[in-house]
């Protein structure tokens, strides 16, 4: 879209955020986040999302709570975030569901809960969520709340890898070196620190090297 498409889709939304259509309040909020058609300004961008979230309206909920966790336009503000991730979770929002869940797998503003936690990655990761994927699979790698399982960490691993999720990678790319949960391959192991190399992971670049270091038997 060009800059002018932008600025006339700013008009419109407007007009009908301005009567109180929810939806059109969330994308002139989407709009502020992102200075398309509009100067960038995330306080204008709160503002929006804060009437369409008090609508009920879920991408309104996980905009607005992403801009309280980042402290974007308001003041940094946890409970607050917490808050609305879960209203917006509670509508079926994936990454709603991934912050949420992350914020109970860390503990932030409110009681650790690996299990509750699981439940919300597991959640978003079927609806495609490339970091909840993750996520799942770092807890089977860990034995976080699960019994530790490297199959399952490499089933998800996969699913966020295959999704460009470059911590994906590289964990794949060392279980393919490693042999673990997977059978031991150094070509697969190579496919895949190369690939989240090529996104800037430092680990990988590193791994990378060392692999082509290799003698040919090892191979």
């Amino acid at each position: 879209q060009s800059r002018v498409d932008y600025r006339e889709a700013a008009k419109w939304h407007r007009k009908a955020a301005e009567q109180g259509h929810a939806g059109a309040q969330t994308a002139l909020g989407v709009m502020y986040a992102n200075g398309q058609g509009v100067p960038q300004d995330h306080h204008q961008a709160a503002r929006w999302f804060r009437k369409a979230a008090a609508q009920g309206q879920a991408d309104a909920q996980y905009n607005l709570g992403l801009l309280y966790y980042q402290g974007k336009g308001v003041d940094r503000d946890d409970p607050q975030a917490l808050t609305l991730f879960r209203q917006a979770a509670e509508q079926g929002d994936p990454r709603a569901q991934y912050y949420f869940g992350y914020m109970i797998y860390r503990g932030q503003s409110v009681e650790r809960n690996y299990g509750k936690a699981k439940g919300l990655f597991y959640q978003a990761a079927r609806r495609g969520d490339a970091r909840a994927q993750f996520q799942l699979g770092y807890m089977y790698q860990r034995g976080e709340g699960v019994d530790q399982d490297w199959v399952e960490a490499g089933k998800w691993y996969l699913q966020a890898a295959e999704q460009g999720f470059p911590d994906a990678q590289y964990n794949l790319g060392t279980m393919f070196a490693l042999g673990r949960g997977v059978g031991q391959n150094l070509k697969e192991a190579e496919k895949w620190y190369r690939r989240a190399a090529m996104q800037g992971h430092k680990e990988a670049q590193t791994q990378l090297k060392s692999l082509s270091h290799k003698p040919p038997e090892e191979q």
